[in-house]
């Protein structure tokens, strides 16, 4: 019988693989230590590994990041969890002037195999700062690589491959699917590698790119859309926004000759503007219809009264291919 997990059970067994298998691994954070995170994703690492291996810090992300930067840099693999990623403002000055830059500034000299962990996006009532959706500025920082899983399986694989980079991953855990999404997952170490697409539903008229949580309200949106309109849709789970894979994009618009993108970050900026931008400039003449995308809003994400009106729900996303679709027809 194949078993399921939730985000947590899968990223916890990760953690206590990649514990077990070297001892150079170690995790460091707030309250990831007797209380097993705020979202209880490092539960019972504490009592199997020890303090030494799993560090109660101080309230400091700086100075979480900035020991993580010295640890790997002295042949330790630290795995560093901020709590919610809205936190991770005070740390950015490490990130962006250190971690990211190290390796280059060496000449290749020195690696620094650090991950960074925290959980993002909104839907889940949380006060300001807690559902924050900025990883644009990661992703426009060269040097780092930026890992957002949308399920259990690729949650405990891509972890798992992110531990084996030489280079700094930034790893967003969507909270809102964190228990109520789950999957089969196996109990052996195994990686789902990190640059890769993956192609979640075929279909054959538009191709929808999307990740994290809003992948399954891209899903939702697909069913509503075969039953209503006979309209086929092709998902896209970009899984690695960078380096993100063109390739498996540029086959599946080839197929589709049309796209839409689908993010909560604000449309500002975001990464979906990264992926038109360059889905113009090598497909321009494949494409049939203008790209479309569907996103947060160019705002703070609001007060959890209005919250789902801020966020791209099943709804709205068919709500916007239909308009997109009867513009074209005009």
């Amino acid at each position: 019988m194949q078993r399921e997990l939730n985000l947590v059970q899968a990223l916890n067994e990760a953690l206590d693989l990649l514990l077990t298998d070297d001892d150079k691994v170690l995790l460091l954070g707030q309250d990831i230590g007797k209380n097993g995170g705020v979202f209880r994703v490092t539960e019972n690492l504490f009592n199997k590994f020890g303090d030494r291996r799993v560090v109660d810090t101080p309230l400091s992300e700086a100075g979480i990041v900035g020991c993580g930067i010295g640890m790997a840099l002295n042949g330790l693999k630290p795995i560093a969890e901020i709590e919610f990623f809205g936190f991770i403002y005070p740390a950015l000055e490490q990130i962006l002037s250190h971690l990211s830059r190290l390796r280059m500034r060496t000449q290749g000299k020195y690696k620094v195999p650090l991950i960074i962990r925290a959980p993002y996006g909104a839907g889940v009532r949380a006060p300001e700062l807690h559902s924050e959706s900025i990883e644009a500025l990661l992703f426009q920082s060269p040097g780092l690589k930026v890992v957002i899983p949308s399920n259990s399986y690729d949650a405990k694989g891509l972890l798992i491959a992110a531990s084996e980079s030489e280079d700094p991953v930034i790893f967003l855990e969507p909270m809102k699917i964190y228990r109520s999404i789950r999957h089969h997952v196996p109990e052996h170490r195994y990686t789902v590698p990190l640059g890769k697409a993956n192609v979640l539903k075929e279909g054959s008229d538009i191709t929808v790119i999307s990740w994290g949580s809003m992948i399954w309200n891209v899903a939702h949106a697909a069913e509503q859309l075969e039953k209503s309109h006979g309209i086929s849709l092709e998902i896209v789970d970009l899984r690695t926004l960078y380096p993100f894979d063109i390739e498996t994009i540029q086959e599946s618009i080839r197929k589709t000759r049309r796209a839409v993108i689908v993010h909560e970050a604000p449309l500002t900026g975001g990464v979906g503007a990264e992926l038109v931008a360059v889905i113009q400039e090598r497909m321009f003449s494949e494409l049939r219809s203008p790209i479309k995308r569907i996103t947060g809003f160019d705002v703070p994400v609001p007060q959890f009264s209005i919250e789902d009106y801020y966020l791209p729900s099943a709804e709205r996303i068919v709500y916007e291919i239909e308009k997109m679709l009867v513009s074209l027809v005009r």
